[in-house]
């Protein structure tokens, strides 16, 4: 008969264990590599906060093209992805951007932000647009946007401006002035004028012939 060391029978069970164990884990990381956790995504280089049950995700103004500058006086895109995460709705009453902007317009007035809903302001059409900005941007600068919320309050965040280039090529820039339409000068006609005696064509007036009354009319020569 033969006996088998109980500290061989031990380590034998624990290698089976040891593979038991590994088999699933294999399995899943082949699942994993499949997930879509791991798919590529475009990495956001926008700014996110939060406030109260207010998320806010990928934060931007839209600048110029790469190597230009928005010039003070003109006005800038912004872009902002938000989500109510509470339990009753909420609305975004206003943005301002008081360092970089003399007024912030968002489309419609206010924004309502319903229980577990979002609200995108993502683009490519911008809702929200910073008017008489107070100072030149370009791309790789970054100004503070502060966003009040109804019931959540406001948030202050330090929002990148981001080149009009590469993946945002397609979004749109904020509309210019309205350029004012100039009447166009236009002479008077005149009045009242006689006709020059010598004008010809079907314009012209001719003269009535005076007949003399009382006597022999004079004979043409």
């Amino acid at each position: 008969m033969i006996r088998r060391s109980p500290g061989k029978t031990l380590a034998r069970r624990m290698l089976i264990a040891a593979v038991v164990l590994l088999v699933p884990a294999l399995t899943g990381c082949e699942a994993g590599l499949n997930a879509p956790t791991l798919e590529f995504h475009q990495a956001a280089t926008g700014a996110y906060g939060s406030v109260g049950d207010i998320s806010i995700s990928n934060a931007f103004v839209l600048g110029p093209e790469s190597g230009g500058t928005l010039p003070a006086g003109g006005s800038a895109s912004f872009f902002v992805g938000l989500y109510n995460g509470g339990q009753r709705d909420d609305t975004l009453l206003s943005v301002s951007a008081p360092t970089a902007a003399k007024t912030a317009t968002i489309e419609g007035g206010t924004v309502s932000l319903p229980v577990d809903a979002s609200a995108n302001l993502t683009g490519p059409e911008p809702k929200v647009v910073l008017s008489g900005l107070t100072r030149s941007l370009a791309g790789g600068q970054a100004i503070r946007v502060t966003l009040d919320f109804q019931h959540a309050g406001a948030v202050s965040l330090d929002v990148p401006v981001m080149p009009h280039s590469y993946e945002y090529t397609e979004y749109s820039t904020a509309p210019g002035p309205t350029p004012v339409a100039t009447p166009a000068t236009t002479t008077p006609a005149a009045t009242g004028s006689a006709p020059s005696p010598n004008a010809t064509g079907p314009g012209a007036k001719t003269s009535p012939t005076a007949t003399a009354t009382g006597g022999t009319p004079t004979p043409t020569p």
